[in-house]
């Protein structure tokens, strides 16, 4: 494959901008800058989006991306691109395209020749996992397990897999999750379930899957949760 050839000033860059999971000081220095430059803001949700660019005295209007959409808006952001406009997109928090949306919009960019950059910045597994206290070596992110079909299947295939894997999981769903991990890994699997990233009520859960169960039965849920659990030995 070929590099791109045409002037790189004839069109414009899409960069995925990474927004804080929690606290607003892991916006990069250089996130505010590019947005500040940009031209056209994409934002998963435009009213999340506005807080954080009013934070940082960003005067920008917005324009929404989502997955409900993004199918329609498509052609519309890759002709502000071959335009020579900068866009910018945001997702509510974390890097755009891991459990966001963000991926259609790269793909179609990437197939029209378009420069795509994405800037390194905030992501929730990535502090829960080094944090786990688990193998962090090697891993496999699996994000939100599917809410029925496909469910089981995924946890099948998963039983004999080494590395550590890492879930993200609704404060609903944790519990009905962390059981049914029980079911296909055992009681005595280790985890490390941690909530709130980078926020105020950081903390983390550590032990066997049935020992942090059986604290989190009496214990608040709130939050966003990510799950790490240890590989098949």
């Amino acid at each position: 494959m070929q590099p791109m050839q045409h002037d790189e000033q004839s069109f414009g860059k899409l960069h995925l901008i990474p927004t804080p999971v929690g606290n607003l000081e892991d916006m990069t220095f250089r996130a505010i800058s590019i947005l500040k430059q940009s031209d056209v803001v994409l934002a998963e949700d435009t009213r999340q989006t506005k807080k954080l660019l009013n934070h940082f005295e960003i005067n920008k209007g917005l324009e929404s991306f989502h997955q409900n959409n993004e199918h329609a808006k498509l052609n519309y952001v890759i002709d502000l691109l071959k335009k020579g406009q900068t866009v910018s997109y945001c997702t509510d928090a974390g890097t755009p395209g891991i459990s966001d949306p963000g991926y259609l919009l790269v793909r179609e960019a990437i197939s029209h020749d378009l420069r795509v950059e994405c800037l390194p910045g905030a992501t929730a597994f990535v502090p829960a996992l080094v944090d786990s206290g688990l193998p962090c070596d090697r891993f496999v992110f699996e994000g939100f397990l599917p809410h029925k079909k496909g469910r089981q299947k995924r946890l099948t295939r998963l039983q004999e897999e080494d590395r550590t894997i890492v879930f993200y999981e609704s404060p609903h769903r944790l519990l009905k999750t962390l059981n049914q991990l029980v079911e296909f890994f055992g009681d005595d699997r280790n985890v490390s379930v941690s909530k709130e990233i980078s926020k105020l009520h950081e903390t983390h859960y550590r032990g066997t899957l049935n020992e942090v169960i059986t604290h989190l039965e009496t214990t608040p849920i709130k939050g966003e949760f990510v799950i790490c659990l240890a590989g098949k030995s």
